[in-house]
């Protein structure tokens, strides 16, 4: 007697992929939890791992070929010099911070 092959839709699969991935949790406890096969789950797991989608054999590819198109460049460099600046903006706080905690350091050290 042949066994009744059972569909699980994309949802259910990405579902028990990720906690296996997330939890770290292995394949064959979460296979139980779940009530599938823990044969089925490796599989899952596997073509996520290897495709980054376990309800796909093809690998999840880049839009355009992995190129930016020349607006999206733009807002990439845009993007990137605003967190430059913040960033050395931090670092300015950081030490001014810094310095005014010395200050007062100081100033009550020297009172007691």
């Amino acid at each position: 007697m042949a066994s009744k092959k059972r569909l699980y839709d994309a949802e259910f699969r990405e579902g028990a992929v990720r906690i296996v991935m997330e939890t770290g949790k292995p394949i064959p406890e979460v296979a139980a939890d779940l009530g599938i096969h823990s044969g089925t789950l490796h599989s899952w797991v596997s073509r996520a791992r290897r495709n980054r989608s376990p309800s796909s054999d093809r690998p999840v590819t880049e839009p355009s070929g992995g190129r930016l198109r020349e607006s999206e460049r733009s807002e990439l460099e845009r993007l990137q010099a605003e967190a430059r600046e913040k960033g050395k903006r931090i670092r300015e706080l950081e030490m001014e911070f810094s310095q005014s905690c010395c200050q007062a350091a100081e100033v009550t050290g020297s009172e007691s």
